[in-house]
């Protein structure tokens, strides 16, 4: 595929600047990540609760007891997962696995992806402190940590380098934009000025001026806000970014792995139906006003009156994360099961699921496009035949 912009180099590996973001439980599995690849870009599987993709793990789920149990089907899930992508890549572009430090078991989802083959492991939802340990036995596995502020940046910089590790990449993520868990204390913070992905970008290649490393070796990566071609041309000519980080559009693609509902509900969203609230996470998230969600804030006050600490909140034994609003009586944040929600959503369960979804429109309205129309888009501004 044709690209005036420079290439995006990780690891030795020559591929378009474009990175096919992480999205769970399911959105961005094999089937997504493997087409993103195929045209020669990132594809990025992200690694929470894949079971659901498997309908003999969903069926062995039901006899599940402990956290163990569920571990031990994801990771299988997982192993399936990026073995399906790397094949349908055919040898092009990178397969990347995004796992969230903020879930509980994400030293053992970081050690199956590095086992199962992938290219490269992303990591956010935290500060990915340790993340070159959990690594430690994949040498030639890249690792990218995804921050939203260069003070952030600074701290995984600096911690890194005491062990002899540099990331391959950093994405920097902008929460005024993005979808899902966003990189701020509260949702009145999402568009502070330090955020601004001009400033961060400035602010990062200081800082490897004043830690005395070479920026070009460094990519740094743009998300949230980047699905059409403008953007990515002032991201990568005028701001120095080496790549953009887009989700949402490549979740409503043909190749996306959810349910065809999923994808329809993301596309047809209006700017008013996409609003901000609290996740279970303790951190600001960004959605659809589904049925679901539209109940759930009408009922936000009553729910946070009556949170309290109880392992018994805790659907199915999950424990999926390691801080949650609902199982450990956080008032101040998300009073619903998170997997459930989710795992609705993958299914096309508009009435029941949380739907994730950026905030800016996509770049072919409500039509459902290809990957490969995709890209092309982000990197020429070129509209296919009949596109929005």
């Amino acid at each position: 595929m044709h690209s005036s912009f420079p290439a995006l180099t990780i690891r030795n590996r020559q591929l378009l600047p474009v990175v096919q973001g992480g999205m769970g439980v399911g959105i961005s599995a094999k089937s997504l990540a493997g087409a993103v690849a195929r045209e020669n870009a990132v594809g990025t599987i992200a690694s929470v609760d894949l079971r659901h993709l498997h309908e003999d793990l969903v069926a062995e789920s039901g006899h599940a007891r402990a956290q163990a149990d569920f571990d031990r089907l994801n990771l299988i899930a997982l192993d399936r997962e990026v073995k399906g992508a790397l094949a349908r890549a055919g040898g092009h572009g990178l397969i990347a696995v995004n796992v969230m430090k903020a879930v509980d078991s994400h030293a053992a989802y970081v050690r199956q992806a590095c086992e199962s083959g992938a290219h490269a492991v992303v990591m956010g939802a935290g500060l990915p402190l340790d993340l070159p340990e959990m690594a430690a036995d994949h040498p030639d596995v890249a690792l990218i940590p995804i921050l939203s502020e260069s003070r952030g940046i600074g701290i995984v910089l600096k911690r890194w380098m005491k062990k002899g590790r540099l990331p391959d990449a950093i994405v920097i993520e902008h929460p005024a934009h993005a979808a899902g868990h966003l990189g701020a204390a509260r949702i009145e913070d999402l568009s502070d000025e330090r955020f601004s992905f001009k400033r961060v970008l400035e602010e990062t290649h200081e800082l490897f001026r004043s830690l005395q490393l070479e920026s070009e070796k460094i990519p740094l990566i743009v998300a949230g806000g980047m699905s059409h071609f403008a953007k990515v041309k002032t991201a990568l000519n005028d701001w120095g970014a080496s790549a953009v980080q887009v989700g949402t559009a490549f979740a409503v693609t043909r190749e996306g792995d959810a349910h065809d509902n999923f994808k329809h509900t993301l596309a047809n969203a209006r700017p008013e139906d996409i609003t901000e609230f609290m996740s279970v996470a303790g951190l600001p998230a960004r959605g659809v006003m589904t049925p679901f969600l539209k109940s759930y804030l009408k009922r936000l006050d009553k729910l946070q009156a009556n949170a309290k600490a109880d392992p018994t909140r805790c659907t199915q034994n999950l424990n999926c994360l390691t801080v949650c609003g609902l199982r450990d009586g956080l008032s101040k944040v998300g009073q619903f099961c998170i997997d459930l929600k989710l795992a609705a959503a993958f299914r096309g369960e508009v009435s029941k699921g949380l739907f994730f979804r950026g905030k800016d429109p996509l770049p072919f309205g409500e039509q459902i496009r290809s990957v490969r129309e995709t890209i092309d888009y982000l990197l020429t501004g070129h509209r296919p035949l009949g596109a929005a």
